[in-house]
């Protein structure tokens, strides 16, 4: 057998559009686990059987074979189609294990010096904050952070005057989560990465959310770096991510030049000399995606598990996708409203811009019991072990609180459907009310 026998993936011509396919179908296309309700796709997606087939088929073909492995770990054709889904161009897409090693790379590879200053907020994943706190300890830079408002009435107004108030003469950085992952606030991402346009500040996106939930245009939001995961919303493998690196100078997007990013891992950054200057146009002068994705050898079934995901939304329609998300969690989020009052609300209802899939509440009648961790644990656990329903708890600041706030969070996805919905809320009603 010859090498350029076995293809990265597998793909099927014959692959049905399912733009016209019911909810119901469609759901037959996910691995579900039988008697369980999934609602915490916030932190792992259900993947497509064709993707777990994918992945079977490629790990085959290329199991005990003498073929040249490094070509497929660059992922060109995976890249570029993924890329077309959400706006880019190939040069501007990596395919990364993860949202916490595309973020670890950009974080590490900007180049921040001693004074230089970081603002970003309280409410960020882990790995944002320990990530610029390791740049402050290696480099001296100032990381301010700002505390995000939560509940029903919070207003995307709100959000932006906080962060241009932070903002100050040795800001170098607007760094934010599009979607958080403690409240799931939509963060006003446009709004935001043109007020860091207007300083002359670089953007860092913990895109880690977006790709599978939104129908994401990734370059017309003007950010210059989001880093994404590929087994949350966008349902492909675990250890899968998507990172958009900035590499071309389009105006009515970002007209500011490219920031200075050092590949810390790359295999194809030059043994001597240097890339060729970044462009300043809108045609790039160099494939930042390739020396990024050059990491040695990489999972060629990985990656077309992933390519597949993304080729399977593309069938669907990702407009189509992010609607049936955001209506299912509309539907919960008036139960949740309802059945606890929207004082209980830490996820934003009043103003449909930071509405997302992921509804975060206190479900206890004594307000104290917001930072009662144990409780708010047991919760959840009393929702798996004896309902078989998956959700999350949280915890996240909440300006003016001397206690950490702890919450119960559900996320609704395309798989999901109203019964499902409705039934998680009328459980977490009675076990509230049991705990209480």
């Amino acid at each position: 057998m010859t090498q350029t026998a076995i293809p990265e993936t597998l793909a099927d011509s014959a692959a049905p559009d399912l733009r016209d396919a019911s909810w119901d179908q469609i759901r037959e296309l996910f691995m579900l686990t039988p008697n369980s309700i999934h609602l915490n796709t916030g932190t792992i997606g259900a993947m497509p059987y064709e993707v777990l087939d994918t992945m079977d088929q490629v790990t085959r073909a290329w199991t005990g074979g003498l073929m040249d492995v490094y070509p497929p770990g660059m992922y060109t054709e995976h890249r570029a189609n993924i890329a077309r889904s959400y706006g880019v161009d190939q040069d501007e897409i990596v395919i990364t294990h993860n949202a916490t090693e595309g973020v670890a790379r950009i974080i590490n590879g900007l180049d921040l010096h001693e004074g230089d200053e970081v603002v970003t907020t309280t409410h960020e994943c882990y790995s944002v904050l320990s990530n610029f706190n390791l740049v402050r300890n290696r480099h001296g830079i100032t990381v301010k952070t700002i505390t995000l408002p939560s509940g029903y009435d919070v207003r995307a107004e709100e959000i932006v005057e906080l962060f241009e108030q932070a903002i100050g003469p040795r800001t170098k950085v607007l760094a934010f989560a599009g979607v958080t992952l403690f409240t799931g606030t939509m963060m006003p991402i446009r709004a935001l990465c043109e007020l860091a346009q207007r300083h002359g500040l670089i953007t860092v996106i913990d895109g880690a959310l977006l790709p599978g939930m939104l129908d994401c245009d990734m370059r017309a939001l003007g950010a210059d770096f989001i880093s994404c995961s590929g087994s949350k919303f966008q349902c492909g493998p675990l250890g899968t991510g998507l990172l958009y690196v900035r590499n071309k100078v389009v105006p009515e997007y970002n007209p500011l030049p490219l920031p200075t990013l050092w590949p810390i891992i790359s295999t194809w950054y030059p043994m001597q000399g240097s890339p060729p200057p970044r462009s300043h146009t809108a045609i790039e002068s160099d494939n930042i995606g390739d020396y990024l994705q050059s990491a040695g050898s990489a999972s060629i079934a990985r990656g077309a598990g992933l390519a597949k995901a993304c080729e399977i939304f593309d069938r669907i329609g990702r407009k189509r996708i992010e609607r049936r998300a955001i209506e299912l969690a509309d539907h919960g989020r008036r139960l949740i409203a309802e059945h606890f009052g929207e004082q209980a609300m830490y996820s934003p209802g009043a103003d449909t811009r930071l509405r997302s899939p992921l509804v975060a509440f206190h479900p206890f009648r004594d307000k104290r019991d917001a930072w009662n961790v144990k409780k708010v644990h047991e919760f959840v656990m009393r929702m798996e072990q004896e309902h078989r329903i998956w959700i999350r708890w949280t915890e996240f600041d909440v300006p003016g609180s001397p206690h950490q706030h702890y919450a119960a969070r559900f996320t609704a996805h395309l798989f999901n459907n109203h019964e499902e919905v409705e039934r998680a809320v009328a459980t977490m009603v009675r076990l509230a009310e049991e705990m209480s």
